[in-house]
């Protein structure tokens, strides 16, 4: 089963950074979009970022709560992608997951992504 593997989580203070990393085991991902979804406790997963693949001239798209604070990038020939977390708030804790799509364009709902990783623990605190 393939599957995505999540890094560089951890608690930090409010305002501080942390950049994820999420490995994709195959070239063939780069063609995929990729995106971060995150959970809360008691929450439902909800989309953060996401970013096309290579066939898609999408771009990235950001949740209106992490516009302009979180970067989503790619490397594909490491086949890895990247969340940049600047200006972290405690309201930013979850558990981040890194997914991604069977198709190149963005999508931000949890059911049009078949591929996860098993997630990293983000923890701000105040």
């Amino acid at each position: 089963q393939v599957q995505l593997v999540e890094s560089g989580g951890g608690l930090v203070q409010t305002g501080d950074s942390l950049r994820l990393s999420c490995a994709a085991p195959e070239r063939t991902f780069i063609s995929k979009a990729m995106a971060w979804f995150r959970q809360g406790p008691g929450q439902e997963r909800e989309f953060v970022a996401g970013v096309a693949g290579t066939s898609w001239i999408g771009g990235a798209t950001y949740s209106d709560s992490v516009q302009g604070r979180f970067t989503i990038s790619r490397d594909n020939v490491k086949t890895t992608v990247y969340l940049q977390m600047n200006s972290l708030k405690p309201e930013d804790t979850a558990v981040y997951y890194c997914a991604a799509s069977t198709g190149a364009r963005i999508e931000t709902l949890p059911r049009r992504y078949n591929y996860w990783g098993q997630g990293t623990q983000v923890t701000v605190s105040s």
